[in-house]
């Protein structure tokens, strides 16, 4: 029996090969650039952060270029890692409780009616306001 299966055809994008190296320079650029500042009198410990974090993004660049590719040449085998891989359930009791919300001008229209005090207090202010409404306002 002849094997019929189609050799995997590699693809090449020079618009994306460029963007990755375009990319890679500017941080490659950006990070000796903060090196400098560092080094200079006014140089202080966030330009040396900035000075080594810029290199490692214009790493994750190309780590990012090459899973794309990798990912784009075997679709399968990425399926079959997701299937293998699953979403991951949490065991109860481990994440802490929500916290429910909580109307408080219902709260606190339900309180309203258990306190006579306040009734007759809303009852005042209600005869006082009285005046100034608008006749057709209920």
């Amino acid at each position: 029996m002849e094997d019929t299966a189609q050799p995997t055809r590699t693809r090449h994008r020079p618009a994306l090969i460029v963007l990755v190296v375009i990319a890679s320079a500017a941080c490659l650029a950006l990070g000796w650039w903060q090196w400098d500042r560092f080094e200079s009198a006014s140089g202080t410990a966030q330009n040396l952060g900035y000075a080594l974090q810029w290199p490692v993004f214009a790493v994750a660049i190309f780590w990012a270029y090459r899973r794309f590719v990798v990912m784009e040449a075997d679709p399968e085998a990425v399926e079959a890692q997701r299937k293998r891989s699953g979403p991951s359930e949490i065991a109860a009791g481990i994440l802490p409780e929500r916290p429910t919300a909580t109307d408080f001008g219902i709260a606190a229209l339900n309180d309203d009616a258990d306190e006579p005090g306040l009734t007759e207090y809303n009852r005042y202010l209600a005869e006082l306001d009285r005046p100034h409404r608008p006749k057709d306002a209920p």
